[in-house]
């Protein structure tokens, strides 16, 4: 029987802008019996001297990449670490418990800033959406704007309620009513509002969120947005190159997003498919495949307008792109159908239980998609949308061009199974990606977004 002493467990201590004097006894206790202290340096500095006689480590930046290098540095010592309000939210509390396992941690919550915003707004803490801005783009509080809504924005500094402002008039949102919130908790907290179209404030306290009851200009030339796949196809900046409305809506059903999961979008055009992807639940990802670069910088440009700035962008001709991207767990081809090795990579690629569409609108990939249904089973069907149209003094119907789709689940594997096909994937993929494709030259790829 091992006679080792148990790890110590690593204290996190949330602190709120009253410091010393909020925390609980235990919390106390942690922090003045720890043989080193780690924190930001705004933190720090709310300990005394006195009590808390640890060795003061401050987080270098970026933060993310140097917690294991400290968790080594100081192992076997009796480590607190300290975070701002509550450290479970989005604190540094996730990423030690993703490095250290959440076993090896000993939590000391504290209110964070939004239970403290709603206790003073008079919010119900359900009823509120928290968006964060905290090294993330402004941008991402596009997605959540929705008439009557109420928003929390944790903010970067002092800048960001004009920064938010600025997004609310040019999304159509300036009636919208901001309160700006400051050193919640402490002796020195404030509070001041205004509309976002008369916002003239001056910088304030960096230490603030901003509550927003959001209000649309039914006169704004932006054109509404619902919570639904297939927002109107004016909300893009296009040359062409967009999955229209209906057939979106249908495309991203068959998808069937999923918190969390992963898509890939090949022959990305505009970027509808994963931007609506992603808008579906904050934790989507999506990555955009896009040969043509003046198309993936507009890409970019409408994930960042409709509130999804962390959507990446590779450019290059797919299977080639393909190769390092991380597993999806479902992938639309809206574009390329016929290029060597492109289906076959990408099926090799998916996740066993994903799902592939995959969209045409030429008989040549028709041939192709409806191979593949021979062979790999799944769903064939033709989307075909008019419209009312005037003709001379009557309405009649505008027939748009059809479009054929084919969407399949892939088998689930069992275990073995996954085994023997996991070291087969990546050359797959590889082979595919080294079949030269005809309609465009390779870049190197590059990402874009958070």
């Amino acid at each position: 029987m091992s006679s080792a002493a148990p790890p110590i467990a690593v204290a996190v201590v949330g602190l709120g802008a009253d410091g010393w004097a909020g925390l609980t006894a235990a919390a106390r206790g942690a922090l003045t019996g720890a043989e080193v202290l780690i924190g930001g340096p705004r933190q720090l500095d709310l300990l005394p001297a006195g009590e808390c006689a640890g060795l003061r480590v401050a987080w270098p930046s970026p933060l993310r990449p140097a917690v294991p290098k400290l968790m080594a540095e100081h192992a076997g010592r009796r480590i607190a670490v300290l975070a701002s309000g509550d450290p479970m939210f989005y604190g540094i509390g996730r990423a030690l418990s993703e490095e250290l396992g959440p076993g090896a941690l000993h939590v000391h919550p504290h209110p964070s800033s939004v239970s403290y915003a709603c206790a003073r707004l008079g919010w119900p803490v359900e009823d509120t959406e928290v968006v964060t801005v905290v090294g993330r783009p402004v941008a991402r509080v596009a997605a959540a704007l929705h008439e009557g809504r109420r928003l929390l924005v944790l903010s970067a500094g002092a800048a960001t309620p004009d920064e938010i402002a600025a997004l609310l008039r040019e999304r159509g949102f300036g009636p919208s009513r901001m309160r700006v919130l400051e050193q919640l908790g402490s002796e020195r907290e404030d509070a001041y509002e205004g509309t976002a179209d008369g916002w003239n404030r001056e910088p304030g306290d960096p230490l603030n969120v901003v509550a927003v009851e959001c209000r649309r200009d039914p006169g704004a030339p932006v054109p509404r947005l619902g919570a639904t796949p297939g927002l109107p196809d004016a909300a893009y900046e296009h040359d062409g190159q967009l999955t229209k409305r209906h057939v979106r809506a249908a495309t991203l059903c068959a998808l069937a997003p999923a918190p969390g999961e992963l898509l890939w979008d090949i022959g990305g055009g505009s970027g509808s498919i994963g931007i609506e992807w992603m808008r579906t639940h904050p934790s989507c990802r999506a990555v955009a495949v896009e040969r043509v670069p003046e198309r993936a910088g507009r890409i970019t440009r409408n994930a960042a307008a409709l509130g999804v700035p962390g959507l990446r962008v590779v450019v290059g001709a797919a299977p080639a792109a393909l190769e390092g991207l991380p597993t999806p767990d479902a992938v639309f081809i809206g574009g390329g159908l016929t290029a060597p090795g492109l289906l076959d990579a990408a099926w090799a690629a998916l996740a066993p239980g994903g799902r592939l569409v995959v969209n045409t609108v030429t008989l040549e990939s028709e041939a192709v998609l409806a191979g593949q249904h021979r062979r790999l089973g799944g769903e064939l069907v033709k989307l075909a949308v008019s419209h009312a149209v005037p003709v001379g003094g009557f309405t009649g119907w505008r027939q748009a061009m059809p479009v054929t789709q084919w969407s399949v689940t892939k088998p689930a594997r069992t275990e073995a199974q996954a085994a023997r096909t996991a070291d087969q994937a990546a050359p797959t993929v590889a082979r595919a990606a080294r079949t030269p494709d005809a309609a465009a030259p390779v870049t190197k790829p590059k990402t874009q977004g958070e």
